[in-house]
């Protein structure tokens, strides 16, 4: 099956994944890539980080008996993975094997106001700054030093500039600003790195629930209704496809999350009943 358009047309490679015999994907919430073209899957299941090389081969896992709520995650100059979990309320820094290196939030705590209350997403800008959309609960974006320390917080429940629904998903990018998926309010917001309002985009969007955007500037975006989007940076769709629910391969139930690899091929992971990631080969 062929999707997409124009330079973004994609093979899908069905079956991707290849898990030891007796495991699942459950709920898959995060994904990222190293600069080997190794995935990280962050999935709500015993073994939440489960790790593949880039032809779908099981390399390991490691997380076992130490997260609630898988939720958002990041990596950092293929040195560190960032992961959110909303149902303890942390974002906890490990190194690529899973040593934990930093926490921020208190477990089992949830803070009104502050961090966190259901955090959902986490970005680290080139600077090393810390950005972690507090969703659920607080409906605000928290700033942190890379030591840790928190020095802004930004947002409030509503529809206006600087307002959120939802804040599900964040992306800081080179640029300085920072991207932020304000999910129920079907929009992308965008900030400077000191939280002034600059822009929004509102292309159609069908429940955006984050957005990684490439080397080359190209956004992608999944949707928790059913498709994928790709934009440019001034926020024009590319190529979209999806819509309708289906488990088909290719096709999708809820998308929660996308990350390329070197190659531009995208990795897409579904939570709710979808609970799979596909793999698209960017053609």
């Amino acid at each position: 099956m062929i999707v997409g358009s124009g330079k973004f047309r994609y093979k899908v490679a069905e079956g991707w994944g290849k898990l030891p015999e007796g495991w699942k994907f459950t709920q898959v919430a995060g994904i990222v890539t190293d600069s080997k073209d190794n995935v990280y899957v962050f999935n709500r299941w015993l073994h939440p980080m489960i790790i593949f090389d880039r032809d779908g081969n099981f390399l390991k896992s490691w997380g076992e008996g130490m997260f609630n709520t898988p939720h958002g995650s990041c990596i950092e100059s293929d040195r560190y993975i960032y992961l959110a979990d909303s149902g303890n309320h942390t974002v906890r820094k490990f190194t690529l094997d899973g040593e934990l290196v930093m926490t921020l939030g208190t477990e089992d705590a949830p803070r009104d106001g502050k961090p966190f209350d259901s955090p959902t997403g986490v970005s680290v800008s080139s600077v090393g700054e810390i950005f972690v959309s507090d969703g659920y609960g607080n409906r605000m974006v928290h700033k942190f030093s890379p030591e840790g320390e928190l020095l802004l917080s930004w947002g409030e429940s509503g529809e206006g500039p600087g307002q959120f629904a939802l804040p599900h998903g964040i992306f800081a990018h080179r640029n300085g600003n920072i991207y932020v998926a304000d999910r129920e309010n079907h929009r992308i917001q965008i900030f400077d790195h000191n939280g002034t309002f600059i822009n929004q985009w509102m292309t159609n969007f069908n429940m955006p629930c984050t957005l990684f955007v490439d080397s080359d500037d190209n956004v992608y975006i999944p949707e928790l209704r059913h498709q994928m989007s790709i934009l440019d940076m001034d926020g024009k769709l590319i190529t979209r496809w999806g819509g309708n629910e289906s488990h088909d391969p290719g096709l999708f139930v809820a998308p929660h999350t996308a990350w390329t690899d070197s190659h531009g091929d995208l990795y897409v992971g579904e939570v709710l009943e979808g609970q799979r990631i596909q793999k698209f080969i960017r053609i």
